[in-house]
């Protein structure tokens, strides 16, 4: 005996349960890495300060011994998510975060470090 509605059921592709790390870098990428790198890549002041972000999260997973992949990136995103909602302060939804440099410079640190963190998912190709 079947379920008349499973035959018409779709297979399940979500990103999210197939590899939830890849899937939660690209919500990062969505919410703040776009906007942030163009801006940074407008701006050398504020790429170098993204480049200094992105150095301390290499730095911070290499002395955990961790690889630099999605699962650790992601966990690591997570961390400075979860921090900064502590904290009181918030992640833009995706199209809500900052677009000029000058805004990213005077905006949060957290922002800063996940702006990062996309960079580095960025040039590993775990996107």
């Amino acid at each position: 005996m079947t379920n008349e509605f499973l035959a018409f059921a779709p297979i399940s592709t979500d990103a999210t349960v197939l590899h939830p790390a890849a899937a939660l870098l690209d919500e990062m990428m969505a919410r703040v890495g776009v906007d942030g790198l163009v801006a940074a890549f407008a701006d050398p002041g504020l790429l170098a300060l993204v480049d200094q972000h992105a150095a301390a999260v290499r730095d911070a997973l290499v002395d955990a011994e961790r690889e630099l992949d999605a699962e650790a990136l992601a966990g690591y995103a997570r961390s400075i998510v979860a921090a900064a909602r502590r904290s009181g302060r918030y992640v833009p939804a995706a199209g809500e975060a900052p677009v000029r440099p000058a805004e990213w410079l005077a905006g949060d640190w957290h922002l800063l470090r996940l702006v990062g963190v996309c960079l580095l998912a960025e040039e590993s190709g775990v996107l």
